[in-house]
């Protein structure tokens, strides 16, 4: 089976779907069943960790279909229901197979169907089996499951093992030997689940010495010990190397400056300026008069928001101006329908009527309306929230800077900038481009030690250990050219100059004050050719570091970057169909369709971005980003790469930062 075919959520929604069937073939979709069908209503329990794999791609709706009654927590506090089946989804703990013991000793469910996230132990299962056959009620179990199902999907093909702190660990030099041994197995686990929810068996590259070495060669003996006994998995994968998938194993020291970059992309400014966990946005408001508490706001990103998946990948100007084409789409087919119906509102259609046609197709549309309304002023609130942030905070001028980080004009001018006041505090803003104008040049002396000053003075609670840290980082590391945020042979890269900056800043302060009441649907004339100027400061497409590793590695015959190709002419090859096993010589240079990138320390929705960028609208053309959607091949022939992307946990800025001034305490 081809990466292709599906998505990984689509493929984890049918894996939890079936699931929820008993583990059957067939639709769970109870609206679907038919009236022989026996229809089965059932409870489901969880854990924390379960809760989050499941809440992370269905909703409560998702689970009523398929029959889905009661969901609850393992270790909450839990009604009898002696007549109802239970479907556990849970980790293979000690605790929780305690807590299944209880549940069957005081018969708490009629029937027990038990799924495990990842593979239990042997030990444990026996521990298991011979409890409940001491109890006497064996014949209560109908389903024991490893499900495989131990990593967390938030986008189409982006997915985190949710595990925290792992850069942290990895780089402190305390770091028990012990604990990086589990740590390694952990995420080596959480990939097999991968693989295996994809029914492949990938080439395995990793780069040398750390933790993606050892997670490789661990990943590979796992592989190698699922195969031997499951022969079901890859089968339909061809023997041939260019038709299996690479997974690309690297430590996240390769490019840190990508983890501290302001975006205009949509999604990446929502994780960025509010807080985006597990399809879950948290937008905090300032109060509306001075000295008055903050409102917060939980949005709940469904995988089907239309407005979401259509546009969170572009830049926010394209983003404003496409909200502005759905309302009035919106608004057109409202009024169509209350035209038809002499009805002035959608409000005033009243379901249960006596139904003529036209009312009848106002009642059959009427749901996927107010689904539609209720998505664009969801987003409307996000997107006013949003510039309301960048124009308080000038966030626009620390995106400026950071495209031209090695403009030796905008290293200079950064020394003004960190003296600037804004509305809000914008202090860790300052702090982040600092850090990268340091990881991309070769800063003198003095001037980073004016700044500092500049910083300490300015802002006297400002936590300056991250900066240290990556002080120290630069200085005893020699970066190569790919710890530049983008691909500097990029002849399209654009520079904006200071009277361009001074114009951007003023069109998005016009922009934020037209945004004003869009979440009433009202909108004001001239928006769109506002977003359209702002647009023409964007400067051109660039590949992120990472970008140009896997177009190494996937297309060699056609990266340009020539130190990508060196450099990953040196990572690590296991080929888990392999006799033998472990590390062997690579064959020739290999082009490669699919790819899994998985970043051990932490990733981010912006290198998520330029990856699906890159393979989406891949044309082969030296590893340039190409603009148009009519180039569905590349100059090979072959067709658009396709690139899941993961890694120990999504981080915002705020949170690598975090784990960075751990580092120097």
């Amino acid at each position: 089976m081809s990466l292709e075919s599906f998505s990984l959520r689509d493929k984890q929604i049918s894996q939890l779907e079936r699931m929820l069937h008993l583990n059957k073939d067939g639709s769970p979709d109870l609206t679907l069943a038919s009236k022989s069908e026996e229809i089965i209503w059932k409870v489901l329990i969880l854990d924390e960790k379960s809760r989050q794999v499941l809440s992370s791609v269905l909703r409560v709706n998702d689970l009523l279909r398929c029959g889905i009654t009661v969901h609850s927590l393992i270790n909450s506090k839990r009604s009898n229901l002696p007549d109802v089946p239970a479907i556990y989804f849970i980790e293979p703990t000690i605790t929780n197979i305690n807590i299944i013991l209880q549940d069957i000793e005081s018969d708490k469910y009629e029937y027990y169907y038990i799924n495990f996230t990842s593979n239990i132990s042997r030990d444990l299962l026996e521990e298991f089996a011979k409890k409940i056959a001491l109890s006497g009620k064996s014949n209560r179990i109908k389903q024991v499951w490893d499900q495989y199902l131990d990593f967390i999907v938030t986008e189409p093909n982006l997915f985190s093992l949710n595990m925290n702190e792992i850069f942290t660990i990895f780089n402190t030099s305390t770091t028990q030997e012990d604990t990086i041994h589990q740590l390694v197995g952990k995420i080596a686990d959480g990939l097999l689940s991968l693989i295996i929810t994809l029914n492949v068996i990938p080439i395995i590259r990793a780069q040398q010495h750390g933790p993606a070495e050892y997670v490789a060669q661990e990943l590979d003996l796992k592989l190698r010990e699922y195969i031997t006994n499951s022969k079901s998995l890859g089968q339909s994968d061809s023997s041939n190397l260019t038709q299996r998938p690479v997974i690309i194993l690297l430590d996240r020291n390769f490019d840190l400056g990508s983890m501290f970059a302001h975006s205009w992309i949509y999604q990446c400014m929502v994780s960025d300026v509010f807080q985006l966990k597990r399809n879950t946005i948290k937008l905090i408001k300032p109060g509306k008069e001075e000295n008055s508490e903050s409102t917060t706001k939980n949005y709940d990103i469904d995988p089907r928001d239309f407005f979401w998946n259509k546009y969170s990948q572009l830049p926010f100007p394209d983003v404003v101006e496409n909200a502005d084409v759905e309302l009035n789409s919106y608004k057109q087919d409202a009024k169509e329908i209350t035209n038809k119906t002499g009805i002035s509102s959608l409000d005033d259609i009243d379901p249960n009527a006596n139904a003529t046609a036209n009312i009848q197709q106002a009642v059959e549309k009427l749901p996927e309306l107010t689904q539609r309304k209720t998505t664009l002023d969801m987003h409307m609130d996000i997107l006013s929230s949003l510039i309301n942030e960048l124009q308080a905070k000038n966030l626009d001028t620390f995106f400026e800077i950071e495209q031209n980080s090695n403009d030796p004009k905008s290293i200079k001018e950064f020394l003004t900038i960190v003296e600037e006041n804004s509305k809000i505090d914008n202090s860790l803003d300052k702090l982040r481009t600092f850090i990268i104008l340091i990881l991309v040049n070769d800063l003198s002396t003095e001037y980073i030690k004016n700044l500092k000053n500049q910083l300490v003075t300015k802002y006297p609670d400002l936590n300056l250990s991250a900066l240290e840290y990556i002080l120290k980082f630069k200085e005893n590391s020699k970066l190569s050219n790919l710890s530049n945020l983008g691909n500097d042979n990029d002849s399209n890269h654009q520079n904006l100059n200071h009277n361009q900056q001074q114009q951007a800043s003023a069109l998005l302060s016009g922009l934020s004050s037209k945004l004003y009441g869009l979440t009433e649907g009202r909108i004001s004339e001239g928006i769109s050719s506002i977003a359209s100027k702002i647009k023409n400061f964007i400067p051109a497409k660039k590949l992120l570091p990472i970008t140009n590793i896997v177009e190494s590695i996937m297309d060699p015959t056609n990266s340009s970057n020539q130190s990508s190709i060196q450099l990953t002419d040196d990572y690590l090859f296991f080929d888990p169909k392999s006799r033998g096993g472990g590390h062997s010589k690579p064959p020739k240079r290999q082009s490669y369709s699919n790819s899994i990138v998985f970043v051990i320390g932490g990733g981010n929705y912006l290198e998520y971005q330029n990856l699906q960028e890159w393979s989406n609208s891949y044309s082969g053309g030296g590893g340039q980003l190409n603009n148009s959607n009519d180039l569905n091949k590349s100059s090979d022939g072959s067709s658009y790469k396709n690139i899941i992307y993961g890694s120990t946990n999504i981080l915002s800025p705020t949170e690598f930062l975090k784990e960075c001034e751990n580092l120097n305490n």
